[in-house]
């Protein structure tokens, strides 16, 4: 029996300069994208030393992000990879919550960009190669060092343990959005506006549950880089 992995086939919703195809399900990560951008923007734009509305709503976030996670970084580390983390949550978060609008999961290219692997895999490499700037950073050279302990015998397995981490992530994230997605779609088609509602509902929760534990382990993971120990 051969297996083969069928990669997802996208209509391109329109072209840039006729060669360059664009997804639908790209428009939607655009606009999620700008809604952050915005929300930052109008957040910042003019600072006052007691914040309130936007300002007091995205210093929350960071506040937040920052006290954390940065009882895994270490507060000098911490204030170096807050913004990321931070962009981490609330892209993933945002971007959960889009499934939960009615109707979503059954129009195409309007579903949350999580619920597709290529999102979630793309998400992982960034978060390993910043494990590795980081590691770097902090323990310069020496950071290297540490896939030969202890002992040079296991630089198969730490470095296996390093390409597994981005798959870890990949799928994780993807399997919980996807799967909640194709189960709400499916009661929505069944039963409309009966057994879905109490899902969706539920849905808010685990959208925010799966954005902080993606976040969470990204920062164990810059922490284990950029520890004592390496």
């Amino acid at each position: 029996m051969i297996f083969a992995l069928e990669l997802p086939i996208y209509d391109p919703l329109f072209t840039i300069a006729d060669k360059l195809p664009v997804p639908d399900l790209i428009v939607t990560e655009w606009a999620i994208i700008l809604i952050i951008g915005l929300f930052a923007y109008f957040s910042t734009r003019k600072m006052e030393r007691v914040p309130r509305g936007l300002q007091n709503a995205f210093e929350m976030i960071v506040q937040w992000t920052f006290d954390f996670f940065g009882q895994l970084l270490g507060e000098s580390v911490a204030k170096k990879w807050t913004p990321l983390l931070s962009t981490f949550f609330l892209f993933i978060l945002v971007s959960n919550y889009s499934g939960l609008i009615p109707g979503a999961a059954t129009i195409d290219g309007f579903k949350a960009p999580t619920s597709d692997w290529n999102v979630t895999a793309t998400l992982a490499i960034i978060v390993f190669f910043t494990v590795q700037v980081a590691g770097f950073r902090e323990h310069k050279l020496g950071y290297f060092g540490n896939f030969i302990k202890p002992t040079p015998l296991m630089l198969p397995l730490n470095l296996l343990e390093e390409v597994v981490r981005p798959l870890s992530l990949t799928l994780r994230l993807f399997g919980n959005v996807f799967g909640e997605e194709m189960i709400v779609g499916m009661l929505l088609m069944m039963v409309p506006f009966l057994i879905p509602m109490p899902l969706m509902a539920l849905g808010l929760l685990t959208g925010a549950i799966q954005a902080i534990v993606f976040t969470i382990l990204s920062s164990s993971y810059i922490a284990g880089a950029t520890g004592e120990g390496h």
